[in-house]
């Protein structure tokens, strides 16, 4: 059983060392040798196959147990080469703190892996020189790091806007393996506390690629053991952040209805049965029937489906939908915060300019926001259609979870008020 052409044979000793990537967690959990060019080719092979059925990304479990320098050397170039340069990965780095270094463990800490091997600063890095033999790399790759600290790694402006301009991001020093926002998580008690994270972004290659959630199958914000149970209004105002600031949006099932909210997300299975926690079955939620016309357009919802479809925050959630798809720079643009005086929980500028497009849109979340010193010319409210033209934008908004999003030369998009959006 304990091969170790196809396992580690070591054991984890402690989750802020080296065994965490060279150990088994647990002895019905065997850890695989991913420095074994046998279980390198299998993983590679497997998972090209499912690239090839159409697969459209990778979210990877427990990479904080794989080495950055096997990523880097062997499977991200390996998914990219199967799936292309934009094939996505994000992996789940987990660290349960509320800080973005890991305990102060650099190589164990989720913007660590977003970057190549020996990179300096975005733009420039000394590479991979680590022995040819994958077991000895990957240790000396730890050990490296470890040495530099957390003060020694590189920075990146590749989320900012220059002012109001869309910077041309460079990632001549990215490994193209992105990451669950575990700091962002953490800390998403409140839609406030969640962004304030924002000052830590620079340490990712590109932080507008994180993958950002409020609850997850593991635990609740604040390093809870419970799904998230703030209320309907703070989930409005958590899922508006989510789906107009920086990072993708991932909602666990059930929280559009807060789906056992409160409950413990896992326990012993002899004492706590499935359909009691956070993990229940979700199923029965949405039985019945519904019709829909376009994107996030419905009508004749029937049974427990239309008790789903119309609680307030599904409903928020369509909207907010409808929003980001239809304005490119909330889905992939870089943001700023410079020129804004704001009353509520966030306000924010974003701006995304490529292939033909250049998309601008100044958010406000729960609050009253000025913008000043953004580009001239005529700006839209998606919302409640207001038009304001000029270099300076007032955006009156109040409520929880309420937003205004005004868009260069954009327009109104119908339908969009609910309980939260006035």
């Amino acid at each position: 059983l304990y091969d170790p052409k196809y396992y580690h044979t070591d054991f984890l000793k402690n989750w802020e060392d080296y065994t965490c990537q060279s150990g088994t967690i647990h002895p019905d959990c065997i850890d695989l040798n991913t420095e074994g060019k046998e279980v390198q080719d299998y993983l590679i092979d497997t998972y090209t196959k499912y690239i090839e059925m159409g697969v459209d990304a990778f979210r990877v479990d427990t990479a904080k147990h794989i080495s950055r320098v096997m990523i880097n050397r062997h499977f991200a170039p390996a998914f990219k080469k199967a799936g292309g340069d934009d094939f996505y990965m994000a992996g789940e780095v987990l660290t349960k703190i509320f800080e973005v270094w890991n305990k102060g463990v650099a190589p164990l800490s989720a913007p660590f892996y977003t970057w190549k091997e020996g990179a300096n600063s975005v733009s420039s890095g000394i590479g991979d020189t680590y022995s040819s033999d994958d077991v000895i790399a990957a240790k000396e790759g730890y050990d490296a790091e470890m040495a530099r600290g957390v003060q020694g790694q590189p920075e990146s402006n590749n989320h900012l806007l220059d002012g109001n301009t869309y910077r041309e991001p460079n990632y001549s020093q990215a490994s193209g393996f992105s990451v669950i926002d575990c700091h962002m998580h953490v800390n998403f008690s409140d839609a406030g506390s969640a962004y304030n994270v924002k000052g830590n972004d620079k340490y990712y290659n590109d932080a507008t690629y994180n993958l950002v959630y409020v609850d997850s199958h593991d635990y609740g914000p604040a390093t809870s053991g419970e799904r998230y149970a703030g209320g309907k209004e703070a989930w409005a105002e958590n899922i508006s952040l989510m789906f107009t600031f920086r990072g993708i949006p991932t909602l666990y099932y059930g929280s559009e209805i807060q789906f056992k909210a409160g409950m413990p997300v896992d326990g012993d299975p002899n004492k706590l049965a499935l359909a009691n926690s956070g993990r229940a079955y979700f199923g029965d939620e949405i039985e019945g029937s519904v019709t829909t016309t376009d994107f996030g357009i419905w009508s004749n919802a029937t049974g427990a489906m239309a008790n789903a479809l119309n609680n307030p925050v599904s409903k928020h959630l369509m909207a907010l939908n409808r929003i980001r798809r239809e304005i490119p720079a909330l889905q992939k643009g870089q943001y700023s915060t410079e020129g804004i005086n704001n009353s509520g929980v966030a306000a924010f500028k974003r701006r995304y300019t490529k292939d033909g497009i250049d998309s601008m849109a100044l958010v406000t979340i729960s609050g009253g926001a000025t913008f000043t010193g953004v580009p001239n010319g005529t700006w839209v409210d998606v919302i409640t259609g207001d038009i304001q033209n000029g270099t300076t934008v007032t955006a009156n908004c109040s409520g929880k979870g309420n937003l205004r999003v005004y868009v260069l030369n954009g327009s109104k998009i119908d339908g969009l008020m609910g309980e939260y959006i006035k």
